[in-house]
């Protein structure tokens, strides 16, 4: 029963990272390095600064966000039907991204965007504020929308873990509601929020339809930068592009690491 799962998983997997590995080191003369040292452009260190800080910045806000939304839906005494309603938002939201997100942002926080216009009509003028959607920010914006309800998603079934006879005994301890968060909860679910902001910021770093969609490629991200020296209308270079994935493949493999690691610490506590 196994066998066909592992065929589909060389097929699919370990197949197409070692045809990445073998061309970023093949050259027209046999095997070669440059392609790996090209990664030291300035561009592509760019690239990558720029894919780390979106990452870690939508990550971060998902993560908070995400978490005190599903607290209050899921957490003691809350209702069933704010949670069915947070569950149901949640299932659509998380995959509402590529091409569709990015039009919707534009449609809405544009330049010509109808809240943008809303705003400019009340006496706000959000772009003269400094902000843009066409940046950073303005990307971290748009990563934030689809990834805290993937945060909701993937914290929701610790935090339904989390015991009511310890958050008793603590209350009969004397511990305030404050007490009992800090004490309790966060130290409960600290290995599912670590495991959790992993898997969010492994989600930004991979994204590539809603920023290419957004920006046409002006902010340089990793993701961007694969697509473009694969596809460049000038040149194609595909052992820089099969550079580029498989440092990002280190990282992803990195990330899921550190995230199965901090999974098996979060069964101690079932």
């Amino acid at each position: 029963m196994i066998a066909p799962f592992l065929l589909l998983t060389v097929i699919g997997m370990i197949a197409p990272v070692i045809l990445l590995v073998a061309q970023s080191v093949s050259g027209p003369h046999g095997f070669t390095l440059d392609y790996i040292q090209s990664l030291a452009n300035p561009t592509y260190r760019l690239a990558a600064w720029n894919s780390i800080v979106l990452s870690f910045a939508s990550a971060s806000v998902s993560l908070v966000t995400g978490g005190v939304v599903a607290f209050i839906a899921f957490g003691s005494g809350a209702q069933s039907r704010l949670g069915a309603l947070v569950t149901s938002f949640s299932a659509v939201a998380a995959n509402f991204a590529g091409v569709p997100l990015a039009f919707a942002f534009i449609s809405t926080l544009g330049m010509f965007g109808l809240l943008t216009r809303v705003l400019r009509t009340a006496g706000i003028d959000i772009y003269a504020m400094g902000f843009s959607l066409y940046s950073i920010s303005g990307l971290t914006l748009v990563y934030t929308y689809f990834l805290t309800p993937l945060m909701i998603i993937l914290i929701t079934p610790a935090i339904r873990a989390i015991s009511q006879d310890w958050l008793a005994a603590a209350k009969s301890l004397g511990a305030n509601p404050a007490q009992r968060l800090q004490l309790v909860v966060l130290p409960i679910l600290a290995p599912s929020l670590i495991s959790a902001f992993i898997l969010l910021f492994g989600s930004a770093f991979s994204g590539y339809a809603t920023a290419y969609a957004l920006t046409s490629g002006n902010i340089v991200l990793l993701t961007t930068e694969i697509g473009n020296v694969l596809t460049g209308d000038v040149a194609s270079a595909p052992q820089t592009g099969a550079a580029l994935s498989v440092g990002m493949i280190v990282v992803m493999a990195v990330l899921v690491w550190i995230s199965r690691w901090f999974g098996q610490r979060t069964r101690r506590w079932k």
